[in-house]
């Protein structure tokens, strides 16, 4: 079933064996689809019983306007989110998972042999990126959450539905270049408690 998932994948054949680290890797440089489903089914048991948990956390951690229904994030009517709610997700990567966060800065991840590059490009020149996520659909277009640190000062950004990656890119940049210099040197949040 993994291996038969669309687009983007890491190309896992039936049978085939990943360490959890190089899964965690796959996902957050390549959105490796048939990782995301072969992680699922193997916390779950299948996919959907894993989007069901998957929305049960989502909810846990405030995000009320997310409901997952696959791992991966391929079209689905039903599946839904916001950007407020992705802006949670972030931060709450950040507060809960220091340790494993600084995964997300990963530029390129190199697995039997191959190297594949981080599909978030402006980890490479943007100063003070250290991650998060892309996604792209046809439905959704081309998506990015964001994080900068630079100057004592910490931002998070949210752009969707872009046209094309250079097109959120540069909407992006523009976002970050607004925000930062009006963002303050003093955390203006409380970090969250682990649910």
């Amino acid at each position: 079933n993994a291996a038969g998932t669309p687009p983007s994948r890491l190309g896992l054949r039936p049978g085939d064996e990943i360490a959890l680290g190089d899964a965690v890797k796959a996902l957050i440089t390549k959105s490796a689809n048939d990782v995301a489903v072969a992680v699922a089914e193997h916390i779950a048991g299948s996919e959907a019983h894993f989007a069901r948990l998957m929305t049960r956390k989502a909810h846990e951690l405030g995000m009320s306007r997310t409901t997952f229904r696959n791992p991966h994030g391929l079209p689905d009517s039903a599946q839904v989110t916001t950007a407020r709610d992705m802006l949670t997700l972030a931060m709450r990567l950040s507060d809960d998972f220091p340790r494993q966060y600084s995964l997300f800065s990963l530029r390129v991840f190199h697995y039997a042999g191959r190297a594949y590059r981080n599909h978030n490009t402006m980890l490479g020149y943007y100063r003070g990126m250290d991650g998060l996520k892309t996604g792209y659909t046809t439905s959704s277009g081309f998506n990015l959450v964001t994080s900068v640190r630079r100057g004592g000062r910490h931002v998070v950004a949210v752009v969707f539905g872009g046209s094309s990656a250079a097109a959120r890119n540069v909407q992006m940049r523009a976002m970050l270049d607004r925000a930062l210099p009006r963002a303050s040197t003093h955390r203006t949040r409380q970090r969250a408690e682990p649910k």
